[in-house]
């Protein structure tokens, strides 16, 4: 069965290393040096690295006492979320110049629909490009952009010439672009996914899109399904402006290690109140309440349960967190402790569209 649906020209712009990016523009001195926006102390975490620090393997999420033994010569520099915000924001403003289909994903990247653009040009190509010049030209930052026929390979497109390139896969070109890919660069497969591929040897796009649907289902759930159809350039999600929010969370590190629930009490209370106040700020509530608890050995573990109600008071919040706390002995002393919450009451339900193998036209003008 073929179904014809209509190409879409999606473009995937993503900020270059930009929270670092942030710091060297404002204070010159660091520019050309490796620098790591976190912190630096024995219980700091890296939130962005420069170019010139990844050079050395330091990445974001990375220890910061790690990244110093990778980059000795490291600058950390802490975290000023207000003057990103205030970056993104004009960059955004640049977006809703070409089109008003703009879903942001992060402060630093976002889908960009110009099937139809406010400047007329046919040329996704084109758009891309006088977006990331106006970007330098107005704000001093480079972006890297992916131009394609859906998000998905938009997505995996916009890393391949980072930073400061772009890449358009061109409709006739997605089949042959998505079998020569390494399945590390397929978005959605994470390293311990990757891992379990190549044990099954599955290597590049080619050796994916060598096994059946029922292959990739039995051994990866519904996201061999996922994987059996991006491999093929289907993925017809539409760029949606107005994201709905899935889940709203607060987390706490601490300077020493907790070794007993006890000590956990008090920090619960305050990150429940955190997510409280969020959760009425943004006039939503949730029914599923999740404990996040970090290690210091760095393993991460998640306890979630589900209420019958929608809630947002801090002192269910609380009660609930404190029961998963209890649900189960501790595997060693904590660093870290978040809560959660989902299933929200902005959630929509919606009839899981069928993907179906698709037929489209190759003479586009991108």
């Amino acid at each position: 069965m073929s179904l014809d649906i209509p190409i879409r020209k999606i473009i995937h712009v993503d900020m270059d290393a930009f929270y670092a990016s942030v710091e060297q523009l404002d204070n010159p001195e660091l520019k050309g040096k490796p620098i790591a926006v976190g912190g630096g102390g024995k219980r700091g975490v890296v939130s962005a690295a420069s170019y010139e620090a990844r050079k050395f393997g330091v990445r974001s999420a990375m220890p910061g006492a790690q990244a110093r033994r990778n980059c000795p010569d490291l600058i950390f520099v802490r975290p000023r979320f207000e003057r990103y915000a205030e970056i993104s924001k004009r960059i955004r403003k640049i977006f809703y110049d070409y089109t008003d289909l703009v879903e942001p994903l992060s402060m630093d990247e976002a889908y960009l629909d110009v099937t139809e653009n406010k400047k007329g040009n046919p040329s996704a190509t084109l758009i891309a490009q006088e977006i990331r010049q106006r970007i330098f030209d107005e704000v001093q930052l480079t972006a890297s952009a992916g131009i394609s026929i859906n998000k998905f390979i938009a997505k995996v497109a916009s890393d391949y010439n980072k930073p400061n390139g772009q890449k358009t896969v061109n409709p006739e070109d997605v089949l042959e672009f998505l079998e020569g890919l390494d399945i590390r660069k397929f978005y959605g497969i994470g390293k311990v996914t990757a891992e379990k591929m190549y044990q099954l040897g599955i290597f590049t796009g080619k050796d994916l899109k060598s096994k059946t649907k029922d292959y990739l289902s039995e051994r990866f759930g519904k996201s061999g399904r996922y994987y059996y159809y991006v491999v093929r350039g289907i993925h017809n999600s539409e760029v949606k402006p107005n994201r709905i929010r899935k889940s709203l969370a607060a987390e706490r590190t601490f300077s020493e290690n907790l070794s007993s629930e006890i000590f956990m009490l008090e920090k619960l209370q305050h990150i429940a109140q955190e997510v409280s106040k969020r959760l009425n700020k943004s006039e939503v509530a949730g029914k599923t309440v999740t404990l996040k608890i970090k290690y210091s050995d760095f393993s991460l573990q998640t306890r979630s349960k589900t209420l019958p109600y929608f809630i947002s008071d801090e002192g269910i919040i609380l009660e609930t967190a404190k029961e998963l706390l209890y649900q189960e002995k501790l595997k060693n002393s904590v660093r870290l402790l978040g809560i959660s919450m989902s299933n929200l009451n902005t959630d929509k339900p919606s009839k899981e569209k069928k993907e179906e193998p698709v037929s489209v036209q190759l003479k586009f003008d991108f």
